[in-house]
């Protein structure tokens, strides 16, 4: 009887494929520094030269970065290709903030119903303490804190629902997210009520997630994105309703 031979993997590759997982599961985010040579041999229990071939390969494929005398890093292109063309656009078109909130609405509340499904021990530890930051930011009157906070309490929703494609995309359009964030902030010039409101929206759906409830997650994470919605709308008929009385007294 002959047995046909094993394909096993090569070393490096496999160290390629582990560290690949990392960059995937967001344990090493755009722009992380890898451990020092030595260390990350040891961690991984392989040889330093199987460490840098497989090193190489990843670098070849742009997925790390490697800088002369200062070390290895995972690459922030991803990030930067999908913001920097969008953020120029929304600014020049402000027509597509629709658009963008739609895509929140879609994103935020799948991520929301996963991570109620999903999400571990640690991942709520760390949801906790986003919230905590953001609800003392809410406290302030500090729109770049709050704003912060804001972006920080839904990526962590995202990297919960463990899903690399949530995560990963949510991360590359942070700064997307931030300056969207903040406009919508300005926009509806958040009053003490307003700000209340969206506290309490934000707690139902760190509850929801919390208890474990998907559906509730679901909805609390669409109500949210709703209110956004309604009160920029509000927001932009205001400025409208402005501008006409200025052209009729000039």
């Amino acid at each position: 009887m002959s047995y046909s031979k094993l394909n096993l993997p090569r070393i490096p590759d496999a160290i390629a494929h582990q560290l690949e997982t990392r960059i995937l599961e967001g344990s090493l985010k755009p722009g992380d520094r890898l451990p020092a040579e030595r260390e990350l041999a040891v961690e991984l229990g392989v040889s330093r030269p199987s460490l840098r071939e497989a090193i190489k390969k990843l670098v070849s494929r742009e997925l790390l970065v490697s800088r002369h005398g200062g070390g290895t890093f995972v690459t922030d292109r991803l990030d930067a290709s999908f913001s920097d063309p969008w953020q120029q656009l929304i600014e020049q078109h402000p027509q597509l903030q629709d658009d963008l909130l739609e895509f929140r609405y879609l994103l935020e509340s799948s991520a929301a119903e996963l991570a109620a499904q999903r999400a571990t021990d640690a991942d709520l530890r760390r949801l906790e303490q986003a919230y905590t930051r953001l609800d003392a930011a809410y406290l302030g009157d500090d729109r770049g804190t709050q704003v912060a906070a804001d972006v920080a309490f839904h990526l962590t929703i995202a990297e919960s629902a463990h899903n690399a494609l949530f995560g990963h995309m949510v991360a590359s359009v942070m700064r997307l997210l931030h300056e969207h964030v903040r406009r919508n902030l300005r926009d509806m010039a958040v009053s003490a009520d307003t700000g209340r409101q969206l506290m309490a929206q934000h707690r139902a759906i760190h509850e929801a997630i919390r208890s474990r409830q998907p559906a509730a997650a679901r909805l609390a994470a669409e109500t949210h994105i709703g209110f956004v919605r309604q009160r920029l709308d509000e927001a932009a008929e205001s400025e409208q309703r402005q501008q006409r009385s200025l052209r009729h007294f000039s």
